[in-house]
């Protein structure tokens, strides 16, 4: 179902906002986002209380794992018990990083925690690269990661719309997550690689992340409907 391949950020400061909107998001998407606002915040529980409360819908933990094997081999091991079902790392860590996270995932959930590796953040552009002491162009650096994530067995990656097309050959069963979704003449805020809901499904996405579009709209549910009808005539 196109609903499925909705996710949507709970980037949100606290236990009752997550509550309050995946009460109104529950049907109309298929996954919720918990990233670092939340998680910090509320620990842990917030993800065992969503998934009891809405055991309907999927969980994808947002951490951004990057640090060395053994601590990011202990981290997902914690994140197993939680009942997620998806777990981001940085890919710039390394084959070496990523294979030890898919390996823990594995040992600890038995198969049911995927690891999706981060290739480049969507607020990056080449100055914000260059800025970080890249020599490599966004298009580049998310090609050889993608590969990393490939090669160290990952779930999927997640990266920009725009890389999609470039990546799709070497990611062949893997999800392919795709935020800095925007409809069309929707406000960017803080994204600068960013895509509408239609042309990154058209270039290769298998999931899409969406936050402020939804999060702050009158109608959240009205307005993740409007997104799955994208989805569904772009499929």
């Amino acid at each position: 179902m196109s609903r499925e391949r909705l996710i949507v950020a709970l980037d949100v400061p606290d236990r009752a906002s997550a509550f309050a909107l995946a009460e109104r998001l529950d049907g109309h998407v298929g996954m919720l986002k918990i990233g670092l606002e939340l998680f910090v915040a509320e620990g842990p529980a917030i993800v065992r209380e969503l998934r009891s409360r809405h055991p309907q819908l999927e969980i994808f933990l947002d951490l951004k794992l990057h640090d060395i094997p053994n601590t990011m081999r202990g981290a997902i091991r914690s994140a197993a018990g939680l009942g997620a079902r998806l777990i981001t790392v940085h890919a710039g860590s390394g084959v070496e990083h990523l294979r030890a996270c898919v390996e823990q995932a594995e040992a600890s959930s038995g198969g049911t925690l995927g690891v999706l590796a981060v290739t480049v953040l969507t607020s990056q552009d080449q100055l914000a690269c260059e800025q970080a002491g890249h020599t490599r162009s966004p298009a580049e650096l998310v090609g050889i990661r993608a590969r990393a994530a490939a090669e160290a067995g990952c779930a999927g990656l997640v990266c920009s719309g725009q890389e999609l097309e470039g990546i799709t050959p070497l990611t062949s069963g893997l999800l392919r997550v795709v935020p800095g979704i925007r409809p069309a003449g929707a406000e960017l805020g803080d994204q600068k690689r960013v895509m509408t809901p239609a042309r990154a499904i058209a270039a290769g996405a298998t999931h899409l992340v969406v936050g402020r579009p939804i999060r702050q709209a009158q109608d959240p549910a009205a307005a993740a409907d409007a997104i799955v009808a994208e989805i569904t005539a772009a499929s």
